[in-house]
Order: structure tokens, then sequence, then C-alpha cells
């Protein structure tokens, strides 16, 4: 039974098209993260991100600041590697869900105007890697292989 879970999260295809969306969508949640978890790139860290989680209602402001910042950075790293994509994408997926309808939903689409453009993006690459798996040339895919 475990086994067969651990193989049915390792699944991938043979296609290239994971490693085509795990590289630019990790290197992108790995920065953000960085941003949240360690000031990285201008962004506030985690006291100053979980002030601003706190002040549009997000509370407690800094552990959700400590949740995203984790699942972006680490959730990226996974990505970058092809290590456990479908658990990593699935947790940016709803990641990227509680951004755009707690922060930018209401600024509209465009990213001009700091809607939800750049997050439906970053959504859309995650729930394909949820379906598909990181592809040929994935950690997952010599993992699985390695346990079958």
């Amino acid at each position: 039974m475990t086994n067969s879970l651990i193989q049915r999260t390792l699944e991938t295809n043979d296609s290239l098209t994971g490693l085509a969306l795990r590289i630019p969508a990790g290197i992108i949640f790995i920065a953000h993260g960085a941003q949240k978890l360690f000031g990285a790139f201008g962004g506030y860290g985690l006291e100053g991100t979980g002030q601003w989680m706190a002040s549009i209602g997000l509370e407690p402001g800094y552990l959700m600041a400590l949740g995203a910042g984790s699942a972006e950075f680490f959730g990226g790293i996974a990505l970058l590697l092809g290590l456990l994509t479908r658990p990593a994408a699935f947790v940016l997926a709803i990641t990227m869900l509680v951004a755009i309808l707690t922060v930018h939903v209401s600024n509209g689409l465009f990213m001009s105007n700091n809607g939800y453009e750049f997050g439906l993006a970053l959504i859309s690459i995650s729930v394909a890697l949820l379906f598909s798996g990181g592809g040929k040339l994935s950690l997952d895919r010599k993992l699985r292989s390695m346990l079958s």
C-alpha cells in the first residue's frame, strides 16, 4: 500500500514539457519565497511580510508569512529538481489560490494594477505539473525507476 502510494506520487511521463514548466516556475517561486523568508531581492523578510499579511487580515501574520514563504521557497526548489513534483505543485497551487483571492482578485486581471494575471499563470503551471508530474528529466522519474 505505502509503496504503491509512493510510486503513484512519483509517477510522471516521458516528456520534456515538465522540465520546461519546472525550471522557470521553480526559479520564480524560489525568488518570491526568499523575499518573504529572508528579505532577499528587495523583500521584507518574515517580520515585514508577516506585518503586511496581518494588515490584510491573514492572521497570525508571521505564521502566514512563514507558510507562504516556505511553500514558495522549498516548493520552488522541489520543482527545480523535479523532486516530489506533484505534492509541491499542489501546495504551490493552493498558495497561489490564496494569494489571488486575498490580494489580487479585487484589482482585476492585469499586473499593472496589482491584478491576478501573474498568480493565474503560476497557478496554471502548478496545476499542469500536478497533473503531469516532473517529466523526463526529474528526480521523481529516477526515484520511481529505482523503486520498480
